[in-house]
C-alpha cells in the first residue's frame, strides 16, 4: 500500500527544509532535533489536572520521573510509560504529549521514567532502570497514589522494547504484577538482519536508523541475543500480561512487532494487534501531523480502560489544570 497522503506531505516538507537524518548528526544535535521534531508534530499541549516532576531510586542513582494525574482522589490506575528514541535519544519531555493525552483520554495516572541513555549507559542500563522504577512504584504505591493492582507498562519504539523487557523481568523476579502492556512499534529483535533495499529513505526512519540506534545501545553485539534486548527471542512468553501491539505499515520494525504479537498470542496471552496502513515509524507521537496518530492514541486509551476496568468517559468531559501544570 502507498504512503498516506499526510505522510507524503510530511516527507515533502522535510525535503524542502533539507532536514538531515538523525543518524548523520552528533548525539547532541540529534537529541535536540528529536525533541524539536516531536514538539512540532505533537499538536496542542493538553492541560492535565496535575503534572509534577520527582525522582525514584534506580540502580545507578535517582531516576527522574514525571507524574500526570487526572482529577480524582485516592489511588489511581497507573500507566508507567517509557519514551522512545532508540535508547539513545529522548527524555521525559519527548513523551510529554503522549502522556498528557493518555492521562486525559483514559483517564488514568501516567508516570514516565527518565531512564539512562546509551551510549553513555549501554544495555542493560535502560532495562534495569525501567524495571526498578516500576517495582518501586508498585512497592511504594501510596506515595504517588498508585493502585498497585492496576499497573500497566508501555512505550513507543525503544520504549516498547523496554516495556516488553520489563514484563519478562517482572515475571522472572516475582513482580510487580502487571495488568497489561502497551507496545507501540516496538523493537523486539536486535539481531542484525538484511532489510529491504528500498527501506533506506533518508527522509524517514529507515534501516540505517535501526542500525545506528542498535550500535549505540549494544556495546557488545552478542547482547542482541539476550531476551531483555530482543524479547522476541525469549523461550517462553506465557503468563505475560495482556497486550496491545501497534505497528505502522511503512516501518522497518513492522514485521518484528507483528511477530511478537503472534508469539504472545500463541503463548496464550490476550493480544490486540493493529497495523496502521500508510503510516511510518513515529506517527503515534505526532497526532498534530497525522490523524492516524490520534486514532492510535485513542486505541491505546481504550485498551487501557479495558485492562483497568474503567468505563468510557463522556466525550465532553472537561479537563482542568491545577498545581504543577506549568509546562
Amino acid at each position: 500500500m502507498s504512503l498516506d497522503p499526510q505522510v507524503v506531505a510530511y516527507r515533502a516538507a522535510r525535503a524542502a527544509a533539507g532536514t538531515p537524518p538523525l543518524y548523520t548528526q552528533t548525539l547532541a544535535e540529534a537529541r535536540a532535533a528529536d525533541l524539536a521534531a516531536i514538539r512540532a508534530g505533537g499538536g496542542d499541549v493538553e492541560p492535565v489536572h496535575e503534572v509534577r516532576d520527582t525522582t525514584v531510586p534506580g540502580p545507578g542513582g535517582d531516576l527522574r520521573v514525571r507524574v500526570y494525574r487526572p482529577a480524582g482522589d485516592g489511588p489511581l490506575p497507573t500507566l508507567v510509560y517509557f519514551f522512545g528514541g532508540g535508547w539513545t535519544l529522548g527524555s521525559v519531555e519527548t513523551a510529554d504529549g503522549i502522556c498528557r493525552r493518555l492521562a486525559n483520554a483514559t483517564p488514568c495516572q501516567v508516570v514516565t521514567v527518565g531512564y539512562r541513555l546509551a551510549p553513555e549507559h549501554p544495555f542493560p542500563a535502560a532495562v534495569l532502570d525501567c524495571h526498578a522504577a516500576t517495582r518501586w512504584l508498585a512497592g511504594h504505591a501510596a506515595e504517588l497514589g498508585v493502585d498497585p493492582d492496576r499497573l500497566v507498562v508501555g512505550g513507543d519504539s525503544a520504549g516498547g522494547n523496554l516495556a516488553a523487557a520489563v514484563t519478562l523481568l517482572a515475571r522472572a523476579e516475582g513482580g510487580p504484577r502487571l495488568a497489561g502492556q502497551l507496545l507501540v512499534y516496538p523493537n523486539t529483535d536486535q539481531r542484525a538482519a538484511p532489510r529491504p533495499a528500498a527501506d533506506q529513505d533518508p527522509l524517514l526512519f529507515n534501516r540505517h536508523s535501526v542500525d545506528w540506534y542498535r550500535g549505540h545501545y549494544l556495546a557488545d553485539p552478542a547482547d542482541a541475543t539476550d531476551p531483555l534486548a530482543s524479547p522476541l527471542l525469549a523461550d517462553d512468553l506465557s503468563g505475560l500480561p495482556p497486550a496491545l501491539v501497534v505497528t505502522a505499515e511503512h516501518d522497518p520494525l513492522r514485521d518484528e512487532g507483528q511477530r511478537y504479537a503472534q508469539r504472545l498470542r500463541e503463548s496464550g496471552v490476550p493480544v490486540r494487534a493493529t497495523c496502521y496502513p500508510g503510516m511510518i515509524h513515529g506517527f503515534f507521537a505526532m497526532p498534530g501531523v497525522f490523524d492516524a496518530g490520534r486514532r492510535a492514541q485513542d486505541e491505546a486509551a481504550a485498551f487501557l480502560r479495558e485492562v483497568f476496568g474503567l468505563p468510557t468517559p463522556p466525550a465532553d468531559a472537561p479537563v482542568t489544570a491545577t498545581v504543577g501544570d506549568e509546562r
